[in-house]
């Protein structure tokens, strides 16, 4: 049986996918959170340990010492049990041997992230102990907004014109011309995404951006922005799997609602594509190149693009399958949902290899305004609709909620599953339609 060691953030959405596919595959799980250990008794798992995934000087040698394994002494007689080298390179560890039960260790076949909040962490962990997967500097090349844009520069890929920036520096990104769109350099979701049409715009732009990574960054002092041109086209996404380098394609996504700013709410995903073949022929190549030139070769990816009469213009790569919960849509297409893919690849189980006819959609919930939530009305009555699948409200009655570019939270979820991608997109929009969302505004200072 394989043994991985996931890791399971406090907000993550698809957590109890991975769970639940687990048990289906017959996999083990060690767990590891990023919130209090009293908690995960809830998962229905003995808590394994509780470390900030955001701070893997303190968090890696934990999870490795509760894994039973010791750092290499160092030629002075020291031990290695602390920092990420600055180099990148991780600290090699040993397992413990004979020295009692709570000391032994608990061998892995795979470190797993469920989401992004511990890619970083997880990418640290495989290379401690030697496990196969993406080492930590390709995912850091991934994982920051700047960084993918500095690899597509050097590769000679297709991408925008750009500038990172500390401060107020509107002058130099000005200097790109507008439209431009200024983006907080690791946060997703289009958490800390605007765009700005003119100097005024983009010097409150840079404001809240910064004001919203300080929030939600430790380091967010020393990391500064990036401002970059927009790019107008339609935007689009692929999931696929790395296998020793070579990407295997789940799902293209077409987002039929427009995404032009200021702000940037991803609503609607929906596959398959109904772009030409040809053009998504492209867009995999793009996304290939790019691995490539990132040193990723292995594991799921989602990769976000705009396409137009240019060419394809990626966004930007992730090292995990779709986000939220929109990966059970891959459950229409492929048979599974994006959690079990993961596992499977991880595990060295076959991926699905056949491709349903039927289309599937899912909607992120639009947050109406930034608020107290009261609760949503409507879910019975849209839950009975023709070709709708299933709703899910994962925020919860009381629950802060703001939209994009300040919120952090998903509403809720809605799939859809049709003969035709119209057909699955349309029931989405009448299932939306249905829904009464009470949100109690707050009384700013």
């Amino acid at each position: 049986m394989s043994r991985l060691l996931l890791l399971l953030p406090a907000a993550g959405y698809a957590n109890q996918d991975f769970i639940d596919a687990a048990a289906r595959l017959g996999v083990e799980l060690v767990t590891c959170a990023d919130y209090c250990h009293w908690l995960a008794p809830g998962w229905g798992l003995p808590p394994l340990m509780s470390v900030p995934f955001d701070q893997p000087d303190i968090a890696l040698p934990q999870v490795l010492a509760a894994l039973g394994h010791a750092p290499h002494p160092n030629p002075d007689g020291t031990s290695t049990h602390s920092t990420q080298p600055a180099s990148g390179q991780v600290a090699a560890y040993l397992p413990l041997a004979g020295e009692g039960a709570n000391a032994r260790p608990q061998p892995v076949n795979a470190v797993l992230a469920a989401d992004d909040h511990g890619a970083a962490l997880a990418a640290q962990l495989r290379a401690a102990l030697k496990l196969p997967g993406n080492p930590p500097a390709a995912v850091a090349r991934l994982t920051d907004k700047l960084h993918f844009r500095q690899l597509q520069q050097a590769a000679g890929l297709l991408h925008p014109a750009f500038v990172a920036i500390r401060n107020d520096d509107a002058h130099t990104a000005a200097a790109l011309g507008f439209p431009l769109v200024v983006k907080a350099r690791r946060l997703n979701a289009s958490r800390g995404v605007i765009r700005a049409d003119n100097a005024a715009q983009l010097s409150r732009a840079i404001g809240q951006v910064q004001r919203i990574q300080s929030r939600a960054q430790r380091d967010a002092p020393t990391l500064g922005l990036l401002v970059e041109r927009f790019i107008p086209g339609v935007e689009v996404a692929l999931d696929g799997v790395l296998a020793h380098g070579k990407l295997s394609v789940l799902a293209v996504f077409d987002k039929p609602d427009p995404l032009d700013g200021p702000y940037f709410e991803e609503t609607l995903y929906i596959t398959p594509s109904r772009l030409p073949d040809a053009t998504q022929a492209e867009l995999a190549a793009a996304v290939q190149r790019a691995c490539d030139a990132a040193g990723v070769s292995e594991g799921a990816i989602h990769a976000e693009a705009r396409i137009n009469a240019a060419g394809v213009w990626l966004l930007e790569i992730a090292p995990r399958g779709i986000g939220g919960l929109c990966g059970r849509m891959l459950t229409v297409t492929l048979g599974m949902g994006s959690a079990e893919i993961v596992l499977r690849h991880a595990a060295g189980l076959p991926l699905p290899s056949r491709t349903h006819a039927d289309a599937a959609g899912a909607m992120m919930i639009p947050i109406p305004l930034r608020g107290i939530l009261r609760g949503v009305d409507g879910v019975s009555a849209a839950r009975e609709l023709p070709h709708i699948v299933g709703i899910e409200i994962t925020a919860q009655p009381g629950q802060v909620m703001a939209p994009p570019p300040e919120g952090a939270a998903y509403l809720g979820f809605i799939f859809s599953r049709a003969d035709t991608p119209a057909a699955a997109e349309a029931a989405l929009r009448a299932a939306h339609a249905l829904l009464d969302i009470h949100i109690q505004p707050l009384l700013e200072p």
